[in-house]
C-alpha cells in the first residue's frame, strides 16, 4: 500500500511509538506490539533487501506469526511493505521509502522529542522503553538530523507536574518557538506591575510548558528571566543573531526556579493525625509539603507534620479530607475548622 507522501512514514512512526507509550498497545488491534520492535522491523526493510519471515523473527528474537502480524500492522498504516516469492525474494520496503526512513522533518521531530519529555510517558512505565525506540530511530539517521534533536532537546522543557490547569489564549507562542529555534532576538511586549506595558529586546534561550501553562526562558541584559507566554501582549522577530550561551541548560535552569519560588512561597506549619489511608491523598496535594510521617499509637493513623501556603489553604484541604484528619496543632486552626464544621451542620439542620 502506498501513500503519495513518503515524508508521511515518521508521521505514521510518530504515532504508533505514542499509542504504545501512552495506552501499551497498538489500539488497531494487535496488543503488545512494542514501539522499539516497530522501528527496528522498519530500520532492517531498509538496511537490508529480501529478508524472508524466519530471518526476521531471529533478528527480532519473537516467533514468524508475530512478524507477519506487525508487517500486517504496518502495511495497514500507510508503509509500503511487500513480499516476492522465490529463492531471491523475501520482504521489500519500496525504493521510495527507503532513503525517507533516513528524514524527519523539524515538526515530526519535535513531537518526538517533546513527547519524550512527557511525564504520562514516565507515570505509565515507558520512560525508558520510548528513549531506546527515539535513540534507534535517531541513530539511523544523518549526522545533522542527530544534531538538530540535540538542539531541540536543549530549548524545550515540559515539566508535566503542572499548575492548576487552565486554558490560556497563546497567540504568541508560534513567534516565541521561532525565535528560540532560530536563535534570534525577539521584541515583546510584557505587563510591567510599575511601568504597565514595557517593551524589551530578548533573546529567547528556551520555552517550557509546565501543565499546558507555556513559559519562555531570555536572557535580558545579561539577565535570565522567565516570561508566561499568554501574558505577552505583542512579538515580532528580528533578524539579529544571538549567541546561545554554552553552559545554559534548559532543565537545570528551571529547577532551580521552581525551588527558589517554592521557597519564596508563605509557609503554614501543621501538625496532623492522619489515617493511613488519607497519607497518600495528602502527599498528592500540589502546594502541601509533608516533611515526615511517624507512626502513632493506634497503627490506623500517623502523625504528620506538613506546610501548607496559607491558614486558608490548610482549612480547605482538610475540610475536603474530612474525618479522616486531625488537626493536633495549631490551635487557631483547629478552632477554625470547628466553626466552619458547626456552620456546616447549621446549613443541614
Amino acid at each position: 500500500m502506498e501513500t503519495d507522501n513518503p515524508e508521511a512514514v515518521f508521521s505514521i512512526m510518530a504515532t504508533l511509538v505514542m499509542m504504545v507509550c501512552y495506552n501499551g498497545m497498538v489500539r488497531e488491534g494487535y496488543p503488545g506490539m512494542r514501539a522499539d520492535r516497530l522501528i527496528s522491523l522498519l530500520l532492517l526493510l531498509e538496511r537490508h533487501k529480501g529478508l524472508k519471515t524466519r530471518e526476521l523473527a531471529e533478528k527480532l528474537e519473537v516467533s514468524e506469526r508475530t512478524v507477519l502480524r506487525d508487517l500486517e500492522a504496518l502495511s495497514g498504516a500507510g508503509i509500503p511493505i511487500y513480499a516476492k516469492r522465490g529463492s531471491q525474494g523475501g520482504w521489500f520496503l519500496a525504493e521510495g521509502y527507503r532513503n525517507a526512513l533516513n528524514r524527519l522533518n523539524r515538526e515530526e521531530l519535535q513531537a518526538l522529542l517533546i513527547a519524550a519529555s512527557s511525564r504520562v510517558v514516565t507515570d505509565l512505565g515507558k520512560g525508558q522503553a520510548f528513549e531506546r525506540a527515539l535513540m534507534k530511530l535517531l541513530s539511523a539517521m544523518p549526522d545533522s538530523s542527530r544534531r538538530e534533536a540535540g538542539d531541540l532537546r536543549e530549548r524545550i522543557h515540559v515539566d508535566g507536574a503542572g499548575w492548576h490547569g487552565r486554558d490560556e489564549p497563546l497567540p504568541h507562542l508560534a513567534a516565541a518557538e521561532e525565535a528560540v529555534r532560530s536563535g534570534r532576538k525577539l521584541w515583546i511586549e510584557y505587563p510591567h506591575a510599575e511601568e504597565g506595558t514595557v517593551l524589551r529586546l530578548v533573546e529567547p534561550l528556551g520555552l517550557v510548558v509546565k501543565g499546558n501553562i507555556w513559559y519562555m526562558v531570555a536572557a535580558v541584559e545579561g539577565d535570565i528571566r522567565t516570561y508566561r507566554i499568554s501574558r505577552i501582549a505583542g512579538a515580532r522577530l528580528t533578524e539579529e543573531i544571538f549567541d546561545r550561551p554554552a553552559s545554559f541548560n534548559l532543565a537545570e535552569y528551571w529547577e532551580q526556579s521552581m525551588r527558589r519560588f517554592k521557597a519564596s512561597l508563605p509557609n503554614y506549619p501543621v501538625v496532623l493525625r492522619v489515617e493511613r489511608s488519607v497519607l497518600p491523598q495528602l502527599a498528592r496535594e500540589r502546594f502541601v509539603h509533608v516533611r515526615s510521617a511517624k507512626p502513632d499509637d493506634d497503627a490506623e493513623w500517623t502523625v504528620v507534620e506538613a506546610d501548607f501556603g496559607t491558614a486558608d489553604f490548610a482549612c480547605r484541604t482538610i475540610l475536603g479530607i474530612g474525618p479522616g484528619a486531625i488537626v493536633l496543632e495549631p490551635a487557631e486552626l483547629r478552632d477554625r475548622l470547628l466553626a466552619a464544621a458547626r456552620e456546616i451542620a447549621a446549613r443541614y439542620e
